[in-house]
């Protein structure tokens, strides 16, 4: 019976010790949660400023993705001082404004979409999102058949979003 008992109390001793493991997690865990609410939280899509544009586009919001992608078209690759850069233009289909770019290729990216490679420049972009300006790496893509032309990836998401898909236009 003494066997049993102690038996009892270590199972009892270990109980205890869990459930302050368990308390001490869960306030880790909350405080984890409060430290990441200082992080914005934006909706599924949102708008940005491509600069020079003066019209917003509208971008989808996109963990999924690594990189960033925007629609481009009339690509030109040519070389400058010995460097690949390339021409595009972005127009935005709010207003029919178009702007042309000429950039320096970042570097190229191969892009799987069911099943099918895709081999896509990528070039630096200034955007403002918020009150934040943004120099990020965007591939150029003919989007058109797309809803949005621009898709935010994780290296813009990436430690200044949390994204809430129920929520949409949540920046001004």
């Amino acid at each position: 019976m003494k066997k049993f008992v102690t038996f009892i109390f270590v199972i009892l001793i270990g109980a205890c010790q869990h459930q302050t493991n368990l308390e001490t997690t869960m306030t880790s865990n909350t405080q984890t949660i409060k430290d990441q609410t200082s992080t914005p939280i934006v909706g599924g899509v949102e708008t940005l400023h491509i600069i020079p544009f003066d019209m917003p586009f509208h971008a989808r919001m996109d963990t999924g993705a690594e990189t960033s992608s925007i629609d481009a078209h009339n690509l030109r690759p040519f070389e400058r001082d010995g460097e690949k850069w390339i021409s595009f233009d972005i127009t935005n289909r709010k207003d029919g404004i178009t702007k042309h770019f000429e950039k320096p290729v970042k570097r190229k990216t191969t892009i799987v979409r069911t099943g099918e490679q895709e081999r896509r420049y990528v070039v630096h972009l200034d955007i403002k999102m918020g009150n934040e300006l943004i120099d990020a790496e965007f591939s150029l893509n003919d989007r058109s058949k797309f809803e949005y032309q621009v898709l935010v990836g994780r290296n813009i998401i990436n430690g200044r979003f949390i994204i809430d898909p129920t929520l949409e236009n949540t920046m001004h």
